[in-house]
């Protein structure tokens, strides 16, 4: 599912990193077998942080075999030649590190924190799953287990579980982006041995992988140590990406869910955008931190304090390489109509389009902007993210330097341009999400 409210409108991926003395340096290598070596040196800390960003997601899955990205997640820590099942993690924690691995359309990656002195030990660990993965039919159903309660748990029985899978369902043509990242029951339970076997081959290669350090490290040594772990593992032929071309809509889409977990109404709208990393998604951002920013943004001040047709709204974007989804939700108020609410979120994107944007809306927004980068400089992990996915979406690690520029530049004339381009009513999907009342109970 695609959780676009991270940061108060502006997306987690939007966040950049300024280093406050200046510029994160880094070095940018890649072997011979093909997998790409970022390391930024950090000596104010004894630690280090391991990003290991592979390209593949769910869009990379095909029909009847959806769920497999997510299911290499788990799969991953279940052991490899020479780490036992659940070892990995007992070395990383047993060393006073952290870690852990996420799934999403476009990538996945795992990750590592550990003391400086236990560089070696994360660079092993992350190779010799890279190489050599123990993929038995006991571990894929151990793990097939695991994901499929994962799903009953965070999908299936939680509130709106429903309608956060359906915005993607309803709101994509194409197939990469629009089945869910979790998968179905349907499609884990036929997932075989050889199919997880030939999904790990073709995806799980050097070739197909950004791997980056930050840290109190030597480059030099750093590099060294990385060309002793990783430099043997063969290369595979390069995987082609999906087409994610979404062709251009005629007509809304619209739909309601009867939900007997949801306690009060919820109005979900979701317009097709542009990929990440261009003039319109930039200003896509600033429109998100515009209408839902903080107490003053245009949602909450209208739907929720003034109207009080609402409990909460927001509304904003995911990074994704493909055609995006800008969102809009609010939680309809007890006693309050769900339409009321549909129609003044209109309204209040209509007021973008042909009245006026404020200078300080967009001093707000490109402060917003400024603090998620100053934050993201303070923790080493999320550089080493940052570095490995932007190298790997944009072939431009240096981003990490240079994107939230790109927010600052945004005019209101940007803004209301991409309102009126994106905001149509043939380019939208509404789902309206209803409480189900309980149901009676027999008796005399």
């Amino acid at each position: 599912m695609r959780a676009f409210w991270a940061i108060l409108g502006i997306a987690l991926a939007t966040a950049v990193c300024l280093d406050a003395a200046g510029p994160v340096k880094f070095s940018d290598v890649k072997l011979k077998n093909g997998l790409r070596v970022i390391v930024a040196e950090d000596h104010t800390a004894p630690t280090v942080a391991f990003a290991v960003t592979y390209n593949v997601g769910s869009a990379d899955e095909r029909a009847r075999r959806t769920g497999f990205a997510h299911l290499f997640e788990h799969m991953m820590f279940k052991g490899s030649e020479n780490v036992g099942p659940g070892e990995h993690m007992a070395l990383v924690f047993n060393n006073g590190g952290t870690m852990n691995g996420t799934t999403n359309s476009d990538r996945t990656l795992y990750f590592e924190v550990l003391p400086a002195n236990q560089l070696e030990l994360g660079l092993f660990l992350e190779a010799d799953r890279m190489k050599s993965l123990d993929i038995t039919k006991a571990n894929l159903d151990n793990q097939r287990n695991a994901v499929q309660e994962e799903r009953r748990l965070g999908v299936d029985n939680q509130p709106y579980g429903q309608t956060y899978e359906r915005i993607s369902e309803q709101a994509y043509d194409d197939f990469a982006y629009k089945h869910s990242t979790i998968g179905s029951m349907d499609d884990l339970n036929a997932a075989t041995v050889d199919d997880v076997a030939t999904f790990f081959k073709t995806y799980y290669a050097p070739n197909n992988a950004v791997l980056s350090i930050v840290g109190d490290v030597d480059t030099a040594k750093t590099m060294a140590l990385v060309e002793k772990y990783f430099g043997p593992i063969s290369r595979q032929p390069q995987p082609k990406r999906p087409n994610l071309t979404e062709p251009p809509h005629t007509a809304e889409r619209r739909s309601t869910i009867d939900d007997p977990l949801a306690r009060l109404a919820r109005v979900d709208i979701a317009w097709i955008g542009p990929p990440s990393g261009t003039p319109d998604a930039y200003a896509l951002d600033v429109l998100g931190s515009v209408l839902s920013s903080g107490r003053s943004s245009r949602l909450n001040e209208v739907l929720v304090r003034q109207k009080q047709i609402a409990t909460s709204a927001g509304a904003g974007s995911d990074d994704t390489r493909g055609p995006g989804l800008f969102e809009a939700f609010a939680t309809v108020a007890p006693g309050k109509d769900p339409a009321d609410v549909e129609a003044a979120i209109y309204e209040e994107l209509d007021k973008v389009k042909d009245g006026k944007v404020e200078d300080w809306e967009l001093e707000k927004a490109r402060n917003t902007a400024r603090r998620s980068a100053a934050a993201a400089d303070m923790n080493t992990l999320q550089r080493a993210i940052q570095l490995g996915e932007y190298a790997l979406f944009y072939n431009d690690p240096n981003l990490i330097n240079t994107r939230v520029d790109q927010i600052v530049k945004v005019t209101a004339a940007d803004v209301q341009r991409v309102a009126r381009k994106y905001f149509t009513k043939e380019n939208r999907s509404v789902i309206i999400t209803m409480p189900k009342p309980a149901a009676k109970g027999g008796g005399q």
